[in-house]
């Protein structure tokens, strides 16, 4: 059987090291082998066929397994010490209520009565498999459909906060990410003192934002809504991959599905037909979008020893794109000014 231990109770460390074997900083996932995978989900009395496909994640390692004679399965493992074994079962109980309350959107499975699960150190869980297309997000009707369910989203995410996973804020996006930047040797000596200055010219910035537009209600949210995140068949979208669930504003989870105003009026006739929304959301917009971007960068910067992360950034290795990007954060200041 899958080795399922209880739930924490109340504040949870960020990494039970009793729990999970401690992993190398360099290769979190180095000894994560196809056969380890496979073993993973026979120990909860799945019978895994040996068909094995690696789907595109960063952060975590996701994988396809096929079953015998039962649809495929998705298994994701948890990267060590970025959330504790309470925020990952809130983000458990939030899908599930979500799935509870009818909504489309994938819950992991349970064994046992357990969704958190362990196997040779490693955290993981299984979710059944849903396929689909990406949003065109062109159409009317279904930027208004998404908007709907968003909209029923946010009314279970309303509820009750989440008490371990943290909020869309400035020390999570800007603070932390700068000074995993500020202390890898990816970011170039010469540039150090710009970046500092445009990261603290920034922040400055966002918070001016914020006092603005005021206290806005904060609520449990997908947290990281964006195209890729939306799959969508003959039924109709649903939502996959809470794993950046926190607490924030509404309008979150609706600024990185409009690519233009448009898109945006059409999502939000769809949310307000369902829920009410406070248009004054809206100016925080170029404040999430600076955040996005500094933390892009700082989690670049933080996954480098990760041997997937100098395969797929590349141009992180390259002072032009700092150079570039400690430009691109003085233009977001200034336009936030």
């Amino acid at each position: 059987m899958c080795a399922m231990p209880r739930p924490p109770a109340g504040d949870a460390p960020a990494f039970d090291a009793a729990k999970a074997r401690p992993a190398s900083t360099h290769a979190p996932y180095a000894d994560l082998t196809p056969d380890r995978v496979l073993d993973a989900v026979a120990a909860c009395g799945l019978m895994p066929d040996g068909r094995l496909f690696a789907l595109n994640s960063y952060e975590n390692r996701v994988w396809q397994v096929g079953l015998e004679d039962a649809a495929p399965v998705v298994v994701k493992f948890y990267r060590p010490g970025r959330w504790s074994d309470a925020a990952i079962l809130e983000e458990h109980a939030f899908a599930g209520e979500l799935a509870g309350a009818e909504l489309p959107v994938v819950a992991p499975l349970a064994f046992a009565g357990r969704t958190l699960l362990h196997h040779a150190g490693y955290r993981y869980a299984i979710a059944p498999r849903h396929g689909g297309r990406a949003p065109t997000l062109e159409s009317v009707e279904e930027l208004a459909w998404l908007g709907r369910l968003i909209a029923r989203i946010h009314a279970v995410g309303a509820r009750a906060p989440f008490l371990h996973r943290g909020a869309i804020d400035r020390a999570t996006l800007v603070e932390r990410p700068s000074r995993a930047v500020l202390a890898s040797p990816l970011l170039p000596a010469a540039l150090r003192d710009r970046y500092r200055a445009a990261v603290a010219r920034l922040d400055e910035a966002i918070a001016a934002r914020e006092a603005t537009v005021g206290t806005v209600r904060r609520l449990r949210l997908h947290g990281d809504c964006h195209p890729g995140n939306v799959l969508w068949t003959d039924a109709g979208p649903h939502f996959v991959d809470l794993d950046d669930a926190r607490m924030g504003p509404a309008v979150q989870d609706l600024w990185m599905l409009a690519h233009d105003e448009r898109a945006m009026h059409g999502l939000l006739d769809g949310y307000t037909s369902m829920r009410d929304f406070d248009p004054a959301e809206l100016a925080l917009i170029p404040a999430l979008r600076a955040m996005r971007q500094v933390h892009h960068a700082g989690w670049i910067a933080a996954r480098w020893n990760d041997p997937a992360f100098p395969a797929a950034f590349p141009f992180a290795a390259e002072p032009s794109w700092w150079e570039q990007h400690v430009a691109d954060l003085g233009e977001l200041a200034e336009a936030l000014g």
